[in-house]
């Protein structure tokens, strides 16, 4: 197959591209230059999407010999995925970047332009693994989890259809970390020893309400309890998500001296709920915008869940409304916030995916 490399300047895009070459497939590196400022991202070897990845990316394609083109992608970065996360956060939601990032960027307006060039696909360095079955009306290609489930990144590829996943390479899903680091080493790639990111890109020093203040200012509101009397005040209700423990900054302490967390935000009035911990208990969600890598479930499914891009997975029932997916959690959850994603699972096969839109919850005893 022809194919497209993505490389980032990281590890296991590298190493993915070389095993692409290995496994005989002409392949094509390219490196997406995703902000109209390169000087507004974070710099420094923090592996994905810093101002220095861009030579990291060519020198590795250089080694592992294939042609490489950086392409500009800043202005479909900026609309879908920056505007986005300032949406997001004013309406009171915590949005996912990175998985946003792969939906409308990396496997769609990267898939949508190598198909147009007369590739076949798109090869990554992201851990999951994809498995060819047959479905119902022919051969369906399944996304599964990673052997390694520490470096695991199905969840955010939960947003993949079906002709996404039959156009997309994942060499690396059925090793660990290490082993990856240890072939890009063989092969003489200087990125072997490049430390992951963490953070994201676009936020360069990691202070994600600093950067959304510069951007939309102070929007003063009230911090309350549960009872509605309010205990502090904030500069924006953006600064906050679902959860959150510290930088509070609440005048007036609660009765029985335990923290408190945030608890609900209401983006109109700007009106910031806190309250302990047990009350961010929650056993049922409502999803919207789903989507899925096949077929939506039919009837209730007896399945897991995951809520966050690192987080565990919980036992739920699934079942499909038109564009509604409810959740019922076997054991609660905390800290869920409307606007991540929920990927749904069945065993290690992702099913699909759906924006949290509302959550209930229940006050443990």
């Amino acid at each position: 197959m022809r194919l497209i490399a993505a490389m980032s300047g990281g590890v296991d895009s590298a190493v993915a591209a070389a095993r692409a070459v290995d496994a005989g497939h002409d392949v094509t590196g390219v490196h997406l230059a995703l902000s109209r400022n390169p000087k507004s991202y974070r710099s420094g070897a923090r592996g994905c999407c810093s101002i220095e990845d861009a030579g990291d990316a060519r020198r590795a394609a250089d080694v592992i010999g294939i042609p490489f083109f950086v392409w500009d992608m800043s202005d479909e970065f900026a609309d879908e995925v920056v505007d986005d996360f300032i949406a997001e956060y004013t309406a009171g939601r915590t949005p996912n970047p990175c998985l946003r990032c792969n939906e409308k960027i990396k496997f769609a307006a990267v898939l949508e332009r190598a198909v147009a060039l007369g590739f076949d696909g798109v090869v990554t360095g992201h851990y999951a693994r994809l498995v060819t079955s047959e479905g119902t009306a022919g051969e369906v290609v399944e996304l599964h989890r990673a052997v390694d489930h520490g470096k695991d990144q199905s969840y955010v590829l939960g947003v993949l259809t079906q002709d996404q996943l039959a156009r997309s390479v994942f060499p690396l899903g059925d090793d660990p970390k290490t082993l990856v680091r240890e072939e890009a080493a063989r092969r003489g790639l200087q990125v072997a020893n490049k430390p992951d990111s963490h953070d994201i890109c676009f936020i360069a020093d990691g202070d994600n309400a600093g950067w959304l203040a510069d951007k939309l200012g102070p929007r003063p509101g009230p911090i309350v309890d549960e009872t509605g009397a309010e205990v502090g005040a904030h500069d924006g209700a953006y600064a906050f998500t679902i959860g959150q423990r510290k930088g509070l900054r609440l005048g007036v302490p609660a009765a029985d001296g335990k923290p408190r967390f945030v608890l609900d935000i209401e983006p109109v009035s700007g009106t910031v709920t806190v309250g302990p911990r047990e009350h961010l208990a929650i056993d049922a969600i409502e999803g919207i915008k789903p989507l899925w890598c096949d077929e939506p479930p039919v009837g209730p499914l007896a399945c897991t869940v995951q809520l966050r891009a690192h987080g565990d997975e919980h036992r739920a029932t699934v079942t499909v409304d038109g564009d509604v997916v409810r959740v019922e959690l076997a054991d609660p959850a905390t800290g869920i916030a409307p606007g991540q994603a929920c990927v749904i699972y069945e065993g290690t096969r992702v099913v699909g995916s759906a924006t949290i839109a509302r959550t209930s919850r229940s006050v443990a005893a």
